[in-house]
């Protein structure tokens, strides 16, 4: 008697484990979330979460991108679920030059964009400086963002500053007489030996080790830039999604950014 109470004992508790299996699971097998990111600090931000989806049935897989064109790419392809590392006006400027389809699923945190020199240690002096050679990004909207922060310093008046996709070419007031220099983003921290002050993305400059207290001057929390977790139109409110956003809004995010970005380098939003 005792035997077999101990025997149906185990079959209740085997039974309760492939419940729960199955709770947590699709068919009995954890389901992967494959998101593209940059590496700093979107790749970082999405290892801090890994264990809570682990705990919802998926196991987070995160493929590192240096660029800001081929995770679109492969989102677009469905060669990834998710990637992290833009913001909405420039995804709204791919989907529009590219005709592609992806959305924003979730706004995370603001990396300032600021203006880094070794050649001068403030902004009142990059500003008195005549041809002075500025280095900002060159894809669209980076370049016009890029454009309006060295517009709110008074270097530059620009046609339209409600055009967040302003060019050079749109510059009507350059006392100075400033050289814009267009430069790939990712190479910008790489160029600053070579010009007079570049306008460097907050990751690109993260990754490359710059401080933004050392910087000349820097975006505000009012930044309209929020890198956003972007997912193909369509799979806004799939399981996955909702896993990966559940997982990023529950206050481990927010408490990890604020920990380890105190000098402003991160802004979360959540």
């Amino acid at each position: 008697m005792k035997k077999a109470i101990i025997a149906l004992l185990a079959i209740a508790m085997a039974v309760a484990g492939l419940a729960s299996c199955k709770k947590k699971t699709s068919g009995g097998q954890t389901q992967r979330i494959l998101v593209g990111a940059s590496p700093v600090p979107h790749s970082q931000i999405l290892e801090v979460i890994k264990d809570d989806l682990k705990a919802e049935g998926y196991d987070l897989v995160v493929r590192e991108f240096s660029d800001y064109v081929t995770p679109n790419e492969a989102l677009e392809a469905g060669e990834i679920d998710a990637n992290f590392f833009q913001h909405v006006p420039y995804m709204d400027s791919f989907n529009k030059e590219r005709g592609f389809h992806l959305a924003n699923a979730l706004g995370v945190h603001i990396e300032p964009m600021a203006v880094f020199s070794k050649k001068v240690s403030s902004i009142a002096a990059l500003k008195d400086m005549s041809g002075a050679r500025i280095a900002v990004p060159n894809d669209p909207t980076n370049e016009g963002r890029a454009l309006l922060l060295l517009e709110a310093q008074g270097m530059i008046g620009l046609k339209d500053s409600s055009n967040l996709a302003s060019t050079p070419k749109d510059i009507v007031s350059n006392p100075k007489n400033l050289r814009i220099v267009e430069i790939e983003a990712a190479s910008l921290p790489r160029m600053l030996e070579d010009v007079d002050a570049a306008v460097i993305n907050g990751n690109y400059a993260l990754s490359a080790g710059l401080d933004i207290t050392a910087s000349l001057v820097a975006e505000g929390k009012e930044s309209p830039y929020v890198n956003i977790i972007a997912v193909k139109m369509g799979n806004e409110n799939s399981a996955k999604t909702k896993a990966l956003v559940k997982a990023l809004a529950n206050g481990k995010v927010r408490d990890y950014l604020r920990s380890k970005y105190k000098k402003g380098e991160v802004v979360c939003v959540l």
